[in-house]
């Protein structure tokens, strides 16, 4: 995906993020922000700020673009229907509720997550992920699988893990199950 530097914005605060969202949040269809890190020395709301904040209007982080040694892009839209939740954003929004920092596109994006089950069904980041029991004794009985996969970068677990967390049936899962561990056997990476 190619960046229109043309059309990035910076924003040397927090609140000024948040006045963009409270004017563009309805109408703008994406943004990439141009972040810069705290040793460039330029003024810059940081990237957890810019997620929190995002959250509380009903958007969410996405791609990041290398930009150069002092920053970078990322780039944040307003959530889509049925997007899934992390636990962490998750427990961003609970608190912005609890602070009543919350606007009203992110309380109907939490309303709608908590009544169509997508909040309930968070899943883990990278450090909190757990396979399921089934897959992980799928393993132990395939030698060549269980190779390939201790040998898999922390990215590539997390993919798979993402892959199998967020499939909608059962027998998804149990199909996707079954195809990473024969490609795993192989020595192949799922993507």
């Amino acid at each position: 995906m190619d960046i229109d530097v043309t059309r990035t914005l910076s924003f040397a605060t927090t609140a000024d993020f948040a006045e963009w969202l409270a004017l563009h949040h309805a109408r703008e269809s994406e943004i990439w922000v141009k972040l810069y890190k705290k040793s460039s020395g330029t003024p810059s709301v940081s990237w957890s700020e810019a997620v929190i904040e995002a959250i509380a209007w009903g958007w969410i982080d996405g791609i990041k673009k290398s930009n150069d040694e002092t920053s970078w892009f990322q780039r944040f839209t307003p959530r889509r229907a049925k997007s899934g939740w992390s636990k962490i954003n998750r427990d961003h929004a609970e608190r912005l509720v609890a602070e009543g920092r919350m606007r009203e596109p992110g309380l109907k994006e939490v309303a709608a997550a908590k009544a169509d089950g997508r909040w309930d069904a968070a899943y883990a980041g990278s450090a909190a992920m757990e396979f399921p029991e089934i897959f992980l004794a799928a393993l132990a009985a395939n030698t060549a699988a269980k190779t390939t996969f201790d040998s898999l970068k922390r990215s590539q677990l997390y993919s798979m893990y993402h892959r199998l967390h967020t499939a909608k049936k059962e027998e998804t899962r149990r199909n996707l199950m079954a195809k990473m561990i024969e490609m795993l056997s192989r020595g192949e990476v799922f993507r």
